[in-house]
């Protein structure tokens, strides 16, 4: 099973959007570093431990990994940055939506997804349906949640094209 790693943004859409069900029953784990863990999710999003999430610890190479990269990508936090050493140390997709992680992870050739594309991987997959896609991207739009909006729309109308019948 794929291992995915996850920054805090994410889960939140997710969350927000009330697909944590479907999505961690896909055929992949999803894990996070335990500093992003204890610093960003573990106050209120505890549950997210009962669902699957995995807390993957750094190791003190991994953390100087994570200061040197601070001093050649500044703009990502330093939880991200955390997330991007794991995904180069697990080899594995790094999930995020900000685009100072997502440049930062490209510059180190870590493949990189997002929101749209989870939720299309629970559409495809036929965990969720395109209506209830759209009504979790309703509710993370009316929550304040930063998506690129004009192509979410493209995107659920291409899987609504897709759909049998």
């Amino acid at each position: 099973m794929l291992l995915l790693i996850s920054d805090a943004n994410i889960l939140i859409d997710i969350e927000i959007g009330g697909l944590l069900a479907p999505m961690f029953s896909l055929n992949y784990r999803f894990a996070v570093p335990d500093v992003l863990f204890y610093e960003e999710l573990e106050g209120q999003h505890r549950s997210l431990l009962g669902m699957g999430l995995e807390v993957q610890e750094l190791d003190e190479l991994m953390i100087e990994h994570v200061v040197e990269l601070a001093r050649r990508y500044p703009r990502p936090g330093r939880n991200d940055l955390f997330s991007l050493v794991l995904a180069v140390k697990m080899e594995c997709p790094l999930l995020t939506g900000d685009k100072d992680l997502k440049a930062a992870a490209e510059s180190e050739h870590v493949r990189v997804h997002g929101t749209l594309w989870l939720v299309s991987e629970m559409v495809r997959t036929g965990k969720i349906s395109v209506l209830v896609a759209r009504g979790a991207y309703h509710r993370m739009r009316v929550n304040g949640r930063r998506l690129p909006w004009d192509l979410v729309e493209k995107v659920l109308t291409t899987l609504d094209n897709e759909q049998p019948g």
